[in-house]
């Protein structure tokens, strides 16, 4: 026999899929404003207008501004990890030498940063930390973990990639891992002051030049 799912809860899932959309297309409206013109400057009225929503229906799924920044940064930091997931994952399944599978992942890495249609929006960490003071004690250590876990997964790969193959350059390895990420805020920041797209792509393949030199590779 088929069960028959009563009305109510069908009501219910619809409800409540109609209710996760609005909060999405919120967080995607926020995340645009504050890339674009910093937190403070984000107001909770515009991102109400833009969404079409009442004000009660903005503080149905946000009790206030700083609750919207930690959902705001806990969605921005699991759509990262999904990217190096797939990316590195991808170098992973493509080479069985640690090196090479790095190599390719920050190949990748610089193609997706080639295929955005116009500068990188920007970095939601990197607008937080230039205004911390806006933002509560949670935030801004969610913010400090996010950028120690890149690094940290960063390292990871290098690591592996050093106990096949010596490191030639004069660096430490939790150093050569932390340039990347540095070169992803930096390249972000470059490429949106001089108005240039291919930044990015050029600092991340600059960086996978000098990780190939550096472990031997000509």
């Amino acid at each position: 026999m088929t069960k028959t799912i009563p009305r109510v809860q069908i009501l219910d899932r619809q409800e409540s899929r109609k209710g996760a959309a609005t909060r999405e297309r919120i967080l995607e409206i926020a995340q645009h404003a504050v890339l674009s013109k910093g937190f403070a400057a984000t107001s909770i009225e515009e991102v109400i207008a833009e969404a079409g929503i009442t004000k009660s229906g903005f503080f149905y799924h946000f009790r206030d501004k700083n609750e919207l920044a930690h959902a705001l940064l806990r969605r921005y930091i699991t759509e990262n990890e999904h990217i190096f997931d797939d990316i590195f994952g991808r170098g992973a399944e493509l080479s069985d030498d640690p090196l090479e599978a790095f190599l390719i992942g920050l190949k990748l890495l610089a193609e997706l940063m080639k295929d955005l249609p116009s500068v990188h929006p920007g970095c939601l960490i990197s607008a937080i930390c230039y205004q911390e003071r806006l933002f509560d004690r949670e935030v801004r250590e969610l913010s400090a973990q996010t950028v120690m876990s890149w690094n940290a997964r960063f390292l990871g790969y290098l690591e592996r990639v050093s106990k096949l193959h010596p490191l030639n350059a004069n660096v430490e390895l939790a150093d050569l891992a932390a340039m990347l990420s540095c070169i992803i805020d930096g390249g972000i920041i470059m490429s949106k002051v001089l108005h240039q797209p291919d930044v990015l792509e050029r600092q991340v393949l600059a960086y996978r030049a000098f990780v190939k030199t550096a472990f031997g590779r000509a």
